[in-house]
């Protein structure tokens, strides 16, 4: 039986270029719209209805509903309005050329166009985005959408006058605490995104991309040490139990391998790898993502780093008769550490599973030296590598440039 095929939708980067394409045209040519059509750097065309249309003397807005398809965004269904007006003046012109983005011909023909965003957008604080800090968070593609939407129209009316364009989205704000923007340095509202125009439902890629520039923005702030954990339970261990910043970490969901070689390519001195003891096992396999679907093999990777340790004793029984089945048939791994724990070798074990992460996340990271701290609910911290300590001290003060 064939799988339906998830729907695609479009980027707020799409949405905004239309609504200002279309505020464009009906400001140059008197006429009003229900739909504008646009072209997607995908090659997919956007043929999107207007909401909210008002045509007020040199001001024209409209709004666009964001369609994000069969995509968990945040922003499905959400409006993103944009106006375009005439300016009146040199001195009008000039103080956008201070605040806003600008379009300019480079050989002196028409006048320049400029970009900006108010409420629901938000502003850049911090270095290392595509955007300067104090600006819109604009990304460059959907800034470009938007220049050469408005400057087509612009030219098919016959007008070369400097046009203002504005974008906003009244549940920006909102909408933007349920985003990275406030850990990334965004403030006041959502970014406006987009590289193809086009959003592909549940995308890997794209979760991968904000981990990464979460660790891009750390070392531009010119930081030498990162943490690395798995998700909330990884986040919560940090602060409650190691008693850190977790403004030090960057949360990497399964991407474990992929999120490594990140931090070790932006040049960070030493990393603090740490999590559920659940998650992190599969790491000491070898396994680079740590989703389900990619496999489970987590009681027999503890039964393997078990096998090494009773062999390095000297455990005289076959622990294949033994202790095999109670390990592998275990319905979690805090019920195989309470088997392990009851026969003495729970620390050890987990001494020898943190050497395994170690060694695999060291080597993912390019070399760089990384650290290791393994916990679970039920028994605190489990396994940890030699050098965790001090780097956990390290952390602790606070500095990190």
């Amino acid at each position: 039986m064939e799988k339906n095929q998830l729907r695609s939708g479009f980027t707020t980067g799409t949405c905004a270029a239309v609504a200002a394409k279309a505020a464009a045209a009906m400001l140059l040519t008197g006429n009003k719209l229900q739909h504008m059509m646009l072209m997607t750097p995908k090659g997919r065309s956007a043929d999107l209805p207007l909401f909210h249309v008002v045509i007020k003397g040199d001001m024209v807005s409209c709004a666009v509903k964001k369609d994000a398809g069969d995509d968990p965004d945040v922003t499905d269904q959400a409006l993103v309005f944009a106006s375009v007006e005439y300016f009146r003046g040199d001195e009008e012109e000039a103080e956008a050329a201070r605040t806003c983005y600008c379009l300019k011909d480079e050989e002196g023909g028409e006048s320049p166009l400029f970009l900006t965003g108010t409420k629901g957008i938000g502003r850049v604080t911090r270095r290392g985005l595509s955007c300067p800090v104090g600006m819109p968070a604009i990304n460059p593609v959907p800034r470009t959408m938007i220049f050469q939407g408005v400057e087509e129209v612009r030219k098919e009316a016959g007008f070369d006058g400097p046009l203002k364009i504005c974008i906003w989205m009244p549940e920006g704000e909102k909408l933007a605490e349920k985003t990275f923007n406030p850990r990334l340095g965004i403030i006041g509202g959502l970014s406006i995104l987009g590289t193809t125009g086009i959003v592909k439902p549940m995308s890997e890629e794209a979760l991968k991309a904000t981990i990464g520039l979460e660790l891009h923005m750390k070392a531009e702030a010119g930081e030498k040490r990162v943490i690395l954990t798995p998700g909330n339970y990884g986040e919560a261990f940090i602060k409650e139990t190691l008693r850190l910043s977790v403004e030090d970490g960057v949360i990497c969901s399964n991407f474990i391998g992929d999120a490594l070689r990140m931090a070790g390519k932006e040049g960070f001195e030493r990393i603090l790898f740490t999590g559920h003891i659940g998650k992190l096992i599969k790491v000491a396999g070898g396994v680079r993502n740590t989703h389900s679907k990619y496999g489970d093999r987590r009681m027999e990777i503890l039964w393997d780093c078990t096998c090494a340790v009773l062999k390095d004793e000297g455990h005289k029984e076959d622990p294949e008769v033994e202790w095999k089945d109670l390990v592998l048939k275990a319905n979690t791994l805090d019920e195989a550490c309470g088997f392990l724990k009851d026969h003495g070798i729970l620390e050890p074990v987990m001494a020898e599973a943190a050497g395994r992460i170690q060694k695999y996340a060291s080597l993912w990271a390019g070399g760089i030296n990384v650290e290791v701290v393994t916990f679970s609910a039920v028994y605190g911290i489990l396994g940890i590598s030699r050098g965790a300590k001090e780097l956990v001290a390290l952390f602790g003060t606070g500095k990190n440039t």
